[in-house]
């Protein structure tokens, strides 16, 4: 391990004797560094998704907002799962198949409790929707385009019992896998999806203009048409399930020490966002909108250097990742009757491990197949709700 990985694992959890192997789940601590208890801010997401023989994680440095420092412990309780020093890990069987509450507690060093949340992870059986034919959507920036992800999603729909799968979109990548496609571009927003139009644009790899966005009228004037995009540019098939991760780009440049500033950045992002779900929800009524939360970047400083030099700090990209995260939950959540869903990949995703050293934003292959596991995860619960219907 090097120092500077084994630097920010210190800052996560301190490594003694006692946490080398395993603790049992049903109350069991992690030792980790301070915050302000103030600024700690817990924050989960309403539900965490499992599959039997697909790992899950809740990261714990994921869900608080804390610099590194030394006095924080964190103590799970739930009846499933283990506890090891910077999460809460869980490698589901079939016979846990269920819901069941998870208590996250965070305290410092003299065991005063700051904080203290509470999620259910549902567990759904890995057979979920077998006989059923699914059409999936990706949409997304360079995360996306990277391909990483989508490809973890498709090796995992391949498994038995899985649904014969099919995946819409028009870019195919050299990264991409067989059969897989999506609507992922580097550096693209929610606005970029509605709006962007240059059909006279040079060829390039990331494209002029939207795949949503058609020229209509006299004289032709750019418009959002997620229904002529599924007609034209997906032989007139519908997606079961779309996904979207976006929020990166479109926040990026945002200040954490300007709040209210902030929170207006975001809500005009959120614009956007409801622009383009209305769309889908008006071209394919029947598809279910999952809303990916934005995920966490590299704990390491140095990362932010090698990209971006002293332009965007890390430790300011974390405060606005963290409120963009609780801005999500507030504006998305509790939309089920709008076929809008959250998808919970920010917590499922090792900030030390799931990252090169020399990149901010982009995991590695590790780091992006914990995201596919958190998609395929909502997706199958998504497939078992609608096998119990």
């Amino acid at each position: 391990m090097n120092r500077t990985t084994r630097h920010a694992l210190a800052a996560l959890a301190l490594l003694g004797a006692a946490l080398l192997t395993p603790l049992p789940a049903a109350e069991t601590d992690a030792a980790a560094e301070p915050a302000t208890p103030a600024a700690l801010r817990l924050t989960l997401p309403p539900t965490l998704y499992a599959v039997p023989g697909v790992e899950m994680n809740l990261y714990f440095a994921n869900a608080v907002l804390a610099p590194a420092t030394d006095e924080l412990s964190f103590a799970v309780a739930c009846e499933i799962g283990e506890t090891d020093a910077d999460r809460w890990k869980l490698n589901a069987t079939a016979q846990q198949v269920g819901a069941y509450p998870l208590t996250l507690k965070v305290s410092d060093r003299s065991q005063q409790l700051l904080a203290q949340g509470t999620t259910q992870v549902r567990v759904v059986p890995a057979e979920a929707g077998r006989g059923r034919e699914i059409r999936l959507l990706i949409v997304g920036d360079s995360l996306t385009h990277a391909s990483h992800y989508p490809n973890e999603i498709a090796r995992l729909l391949s498994l038995p019992g899985n649904p014969p799968w099919q995946m819409l979109g028009t870019h195919k990548p050299a990264s991409a896998a067989a059969n897989v496609a999506h609507e992922g571009y580097g550096g693209w927003t929610w606005r970029a999806f509605n709006a962007r139009f240059n059909p006279n644009g040079p060829p390039q790899s990331t494209p002029p203009s939207s795949p949503f966005v058609f020229a209509v009228g006299d004289p032709p004037a750019p418009t959002l048409d997620v229904a002529r995009y599924l007609a034209e540019r997906c032989g007139g098939r519908t997606p079961d399930y779309v996904t979207f991760m976006l929020g990166i780009n479109d926040c990026f440049g945002l200040k954490a020490d300007d709040p209210v500033a902030l929170d207006a950045g975001i809500a005009k992002v959120f614009q956007e966002a409801d622009k383009l779900l209305a769309a889908f929800r008006e071209a394919a009524p029947r598809a279910e909108l999952g809303v990916c939360l934005t995920t966490p970047a590299n704990i390491r400083d140095e990362a932010f250097v090698a990209n971006y030099k002293t332009a965007y700090p890390r430790w300011n990209w974390r405060q606005v990742q963290h409120r963009l995260v609780e801005r999500q939950l507030e504006h998305f959540g509790q939309r089920e009757a709008e076929n809008i869903f959250l998808v919970p990949t920010q917590l499922n995703l090792d900030i030390v491990g799931g990252y090169p050293d020399n990149n901010a934003v982009h995991p590695n292959v590790n780091g992006y197949r914990q995201v596919g596991a958190s998609i395929y995860a909502w997706l199958k619960s998504r497939l078992a709700a609608r096998d119990a219907q």
